[in-house]
Formats: C-alpha cells, structure tokens, sequence
C-alpha cells in the first residue's frame, strides 16, 4: 500500500521518498564512522598523555637498594588527574608479582608484555571503565637486559572525559549531518521544481489546445531528457491524426458511395409509383432489385474495407482450399449469368494456411467478383491454390481483354475504376488494405497467353 500510494504521489514526493531513505543510511553508516574515527583520535591523544604519565612515574622508581621503591610525582598526578577528569591508579611491580606498589588489583594486560614496548587496553576496575597502560622493562635499566627481572609499570585512567569528547564529537557530527540532509532536501524540491518547468509549459501548452488541434509538440527548448518523451507524444498524435484522417475518409467514401444510389432507388420507386403500364411496371421492378443489390454490394464493401483498415487481423489456421472452393460457390450464380466457366484449381490434400479468414475470403470475393465483371463474356476464371514455400498464395486469372493501362497505374486505389465499369472501385482496394494487413501484397500480372489478368495475393508465413 505505501508504494502503491509512493507511485502514485507527485515526481518530488516520489523521489524525496526514494532520496531520504538512502540519504538517512548514508549519514548513520557516515556517523558511524565518525564514532570510530573519534574514539581513535580520542585514545591516540589520551594514549600519549597516558605515555608520559608512565614515563613520569618510571623516573621515579628506585632500585639502588636492591629493593623497589617509588617517590610519587604528586604534581604531575594532580595535573593528569585534572586532565583524565576522573580518578588515576598506577601500580608498579616485579614481572614475577613478588613485590607490588599501588594499586595491586588493577587489571592484567590481556597479551603478554614486551619489554621497552607499552600497551593500552580498555578494562574495568570497581565497576568503572577505565584506560590502562602497560610498559615493562629490565629491573635496572643501565645493565643488559639478559638475566635481570622485569618490572611492570601500570597507570589507569577513568574514561569519563574520553567519552565525553567522543559524544561531543559524534553529536556536532550529528548535528551537520542533519543539517545537509535537511538542505539537501530542499535543493532536490527546488531543482525538481526549476527542472519540471518546461513539463509543466508543456502540458499547459497541450492543455489549452482546441480539440482538433493535431499539430506535433514542440520539443526544441526542452531538456534533452524529456524530447524522447516529446517524441512518444507525438508519435501518437500522428498516429490519432492518421485514424481520423481514415474516419473521415471513411464517411466520405460512404457518402459518395450510398448518397447517388440511394437517389436512384428513390427516383426509380417515385417512377414505379407513377407507372400504370404492367411491361415497364415490371421493368422499374427489375431496375429498383438491381440498383438496392448495387447499394447493398457498396455497403458491404465499404463495411469490409473498414474492418480492413481499422481492425487487428485475427489469426487462425484455415485451409486455403475449402477458401476458394467457397468463394467459388459462392460466386456462382454471377458466373452463370454470364456465361463464365468459374472453377477452383487447388491440391486434393488440404493447404493449410494461417491469417484472417474472414478479411482474407473477402479480399479473394472481391478479386473474383471483379474477375467476374470484367472479364470476358463466355470465358473463364478460374481461382489457384499455389503451394509456395515462402508465402500463403491465391491467384485469380481470366481470360478476358486484359488490364486497363489508368487502373493498372493505381492499384488498389479507391474508387479507381476501368472502362465500362459499373462498379464502386473498392474491389482492388479492399484487396489490397487486407493484404497489407497481414504483411503481404497484391499483384495484377498479364496472362502468359496475352490475354486477361491474373491477379495475385499473398502474404508470408509466420
């Protein structure tokens, strides 16, 4: 829920959110360092004040009667317990613990010691924490070392005043950290805010556009950042001015189409109306039955074409024979009363093919039709399944008087129509749309004998 709601917030809440998590880690690991840091720095200098309280202290050990004897530097105790903030010990001792001075109990070295080499470890005495320094060295310091005791020297110190310079430390640490995390978050809402001016021009730009206002953005004074989104914008706004161009282009072709027979059909029944002679009353019938099946074709047409140009084919496999058997069977009463030998040319084995059946049976019902129309009367058209290893291919050929040089130069243009042509011109183009469709292509190609047009459609295998 939170990042539902993070995602949905504006781009400065959504990356203050993602910026202060990191930021707040960062500054406690950068803390954290910090603590290391100054308790480091804290023992390095406290260490060497701890030093020369050792070295004061082992000036004044004696030796000279054999024994082991300590004049106590009171001054310099007194300064370095002013100093340390707390309470010192000191204890002075053989290696062996046989004779010890001071405070006899303070904590052990936890490693052994070397000679001349001092050690400072962290210890607690009386249920205080201290610092204790350790140094041990030949029991007479002018002879050689070989043979001789040693003598341990230890000094003490509460860590009291450590401590407190190592929070104080931390806490100013703290404290400028907090600071520019705080300032580093109102540069971030300040320069988001700087930065999103051009957006926010932009879509006040857009927004106060007319609604048919389909020109491209303008991207040049915007960051380089946000053009990529620019041209996403417009890409779709070229994309919305191409599908109404096509709507209306649509609406135009349905009126030129529809709006003259339509007249026709009225003027004919305004005619049939009027006619009392039985003969041409019956001639007005047949007029009016074949102007209503020219608007019912037109319509359909321009349905199909529609579809064609607007919907997504749908896939699916189908057999490429049982599809020119039945646009022959279906095409057979034109054929008939023409005269025309309509037959299908396709293997006995099924031809199986992949794409929109009903777009693709439509395209072919077109090409046929047309074939029908145009071609010669008494002749023959024939439909071809042709096995091809690269594409799905149909043909249609006839044998009529060929191809009209003006439409064999706009193929598949509409409303483009030959000589003599009764039709809407939407044959070749709604051919052509749907093959396009599916990534293919349509071709009128003369006929090898010099006579007639073979026109073929194909698109590739998937």
């Amino acid at each position: 829920m939170f990042w539902k709601r993070i995602r949905q917030a504006s781009l400065k809440l959504r990356l203050l959110a993602l910026l202060l998590p990191t930021m707040a880690v960062a500054t406690a690991t950068s803390l954290w360092l910090t603590r290391v840091d100054a308790v480091a720095s804290a023992n390095a200098a406290y260490d060497r004040s701890l030093l020369g309280a050792i070295k004061a202290l082992d000036l004044n050990v004696s030796t000279a009667s054999g024994g082991l004897a300590v004049e106590l530097p009171y001054r310099l105790f007194e300064f370095f317990q002013l100093t340390a903030t707390g309470n010192v010990y000191f204890r002075v001792a053989t290696a062996d613990g046989r004779v010890e001075i001071g405070h006899t109990d303070l904590p052990p070295p936890p490693s052994q010691l070397k000679v001349g080499q001092p050690l400072f470890y962290d210890a607690t005495y009386f249920q205080e924490s201290v610092r204790v320094g350790a140094f041990m060295r030949p029991f007479e310091a002018s002879q050689p070392a070989s043979g001789q005791p040693l003598l341990v020297i230890q000094v003490a110190e509460s860590t009291a005043s450590r401590e407190q310079f190592t929070a104080s430390f931390v806490r100013r640490a703290a404290q400028r950290d907090a600071l520019f995390v705080l300032l580093m978050g109102i540069a971030v809402v300040l320069g988001l805010s700087l930065a999103l001016r051009p957006m926010a021009r932009l879509a006040r730009q857009t927004r106060d556009r007319e609604p048919d206002d389909l020109r491209p953005l303008h991207a040049e004074d915007l960051p380089r950042d946000i053009q990529p989104l620019v041209d996403a914008v417009n890409q779709q706004i070229a994309r919305t001015e191409a599908l109404v161009a096509q709507r209306r282009g649509f609406i135009d072709d349905a009126s030129h189409q529809l709006r003259t027979p339509l007249a026709v059909l009225r003027a004919q029944l305004d005619y049939l109306l009027r006619e009392t002679d039985p003969v041409r009353h019956q001639q007005a019938l047949q007029a009016l039955s074949d102007a209503l099946g020219h608007a019912i074709r037109a319509t359909n047409q321009l349905l199909t074409l529609a579809r064609s140009d607007a919907a997504q084919p749908q896939w699916e496999p189908f057999d490429l024979g049982a599809l020119a058997r039945e646009v022959a069977m279906e095409l057979l009463p034109v054929a008939r009363a023409r005269g025309i030998d309509l037959g299908v040319d396709a293997p006995t084995e099924p031809v199986q093919a992949e794409g929109d059946r009903g777009l693709l049976q439509q395209a072919l019902l077109n090409i046929a039709h047309n074939a029908l129309q145009h071609g010669r009367a008494q002749g023959v058209v024939t439909l071809q399944v042709v096995a091809d290893p690269q594409a799905y291919r149909l043909q249609v050929s006839d044998d009529g008087p060929g191809l009209d040089p003006a439409v064999a130069q706009k193929l598949g243009q509409r409303f483009v129509k030959s000589r003599g042509s009764h039709g809407s011109g939407l044959g070749l183009a709604i051919a052509r749309s749907v093959l396009e469709r599916h990534g293919g292509q349509l071709r009128l190609e003369p006929q090898p004998q010099g006579t007639g047009v073979c026109a073929v459609l194909s698109w590739p295998k998937p």
